[in-house]
């Protein structure tokens, strides 16, 4: 690895690159069922809540071309 040439006042800095742990982290504690149940209950009520807005959006993002030529502004009117 590649050493540094300016000196260092402390022995453990310059040496902190080649430093390497022997302890092993603990075990990943498993989840319960009641975790894994609540994590796909949020998923389905997150995507529940997409869909029901574009379903809800949709006629709002349509093109309705008869209502488009039937409506008239009252500036449109003749005065």
């Amino acid at each position: 690895m590649f050493r540094r040439r300016e000196p260092v006042p402390f022995a453990f800095i310059a040496e902190a690159d080649q430093f390497r742990s022997n302890v092993t982290p603990p075990p990943r504690r498993r989840s319960s069922a009641g975790e894994i149940f609540g994590r796909w209950l949020l998923g389905l009520t997150v995507v529940a809540g997409l869909v029901g807005a574009l379903i809800v959006g949709m006629p709002a993002l349509s093109l309705d071309q008869s209502s488009a030529t039937t409506q008239h502004s009252e500036a449109s009117n003749g005065r």
